[in-house]
């Protein structure tokens, strides 16, 4: 199953950065999102990205020109009828990506892929809400999409093997790495990954360490290209918190609790990166 034409639902970080680089591979992109301003916003932030890259001498401006003219912005859904693949890539809350599969659901063709970019809630559990559980997998992409080699490739438990070839090879196609892994929270990188992260929030609430020594110690440490706390940033505060509070519902186990510095940083809005201030200030 060859795609050469797919949907992406979400403008932002996850959704545009999934959109450039099918693209950028030679796929025609619907970019939809509920507000022409965010998804203004996605499309900016993809041209800003080529840009650099064509500066970086990584890409010719015709290249560039060529991939910017394959991605559509829309606030309709109802454009991505008769896309053979949409990915979803809204916010990390199940209500809201219940809600979106089921309108996509009932609005694609039969034969028609869904994938979810969801980095730690239950495939399974997605796939119930629509009617092609066969025809559903997670696709978890990583932050930035433009950099990071790996994609996530997650099998509900009635994922077809056919679904699985098909994304295989279209990840493959986007010069990116995948891996098949079994459906569980956090899948594999995060359920090891947002742990250590939530620790490192800890050490710092007990005044081990400065953030900046906790980050240095790990790159130096560990070889870790980038600090616990600078990632949280990178990612999002609310995106590490809603992840541990899936751990610790789904497992019920304490040692996955979210550490309360984390909490309240969250509830004054210092989400990192996005909002210019979460860990560090930026």
């Amino acid at each position: 199953m060859s795609i050469n034409r797919l949907g992406v639902i979400g403008a932002g970080t996850m959704g545009n950065g999934i959109a450039q680089a099918c693209a950028v591979s030679g796929i025609e992109v619907v970019m939809v999102d509920i507000a022409q301003a965010a998804v203004d916003k996605g499309l900016a932030t993809v041209a800003g990205s080529l840009e650099r890259l064509v500066k970086k001498e990584k890409m010719t401006d015709s290249d560039r020109n060529a991939a910017l003219a394959r991605i559509r912005g829309s606030v309709s859904y109802d454009d991505l009828r008769g896309l053979p693949l949409v990915i979803e890539a809204a916010t990390e809350n199940e209500p809201i990506k219940v809600k979106i599969l089921k309108q996509l659901d009932g609005l694609l063709s039969a034969d028609a892929i869904i994938a979810t970019n969801t980095s730690s809630i239950s495939i399974t559990r997605l796939a119930a809400s629509t009617q092609r559980a066969d025809r559903f997998i997670g696709l978890h992409f990583f932050n930035p999409v433009a950099m990071m080699a790996l994609v996530e490739l997650i099998r509900g438990l009635q994922t077809s093997d056919e679904t699985l070839a098909a994304m295989q090879s279209l990840v493959s196609r986007l010069g990116k790495t995948p891996i098949t892994v079994r459906n569980s929270p956090g899948f594999v990188v995060n359920r090891i990954l947002v742990p250590m992260i939530n620790e490192a929030f800890f050490v710092l609430a007990e005044g081990m360490a400065s953030a900046e020594d906790i980050d240095a110690g790990m790159r130096l440490g560990c070889n870790q290209p980038i600090g616990p706390l600078a990632l949280a940033d990178l990612i999002g505060l609310d995106v590490v918190l809603a992840v541990m509070e899936v751990y610790v519902t789904e497992f019920a186990d304490s040692k996955y609790r979210p550490c309360p510095l984390l909490k309240e940083m969250v509830a004054a809005g210092r989400l990192g990166r996005k909002t210019g201030r979460g860990v560090y200030t930026y």
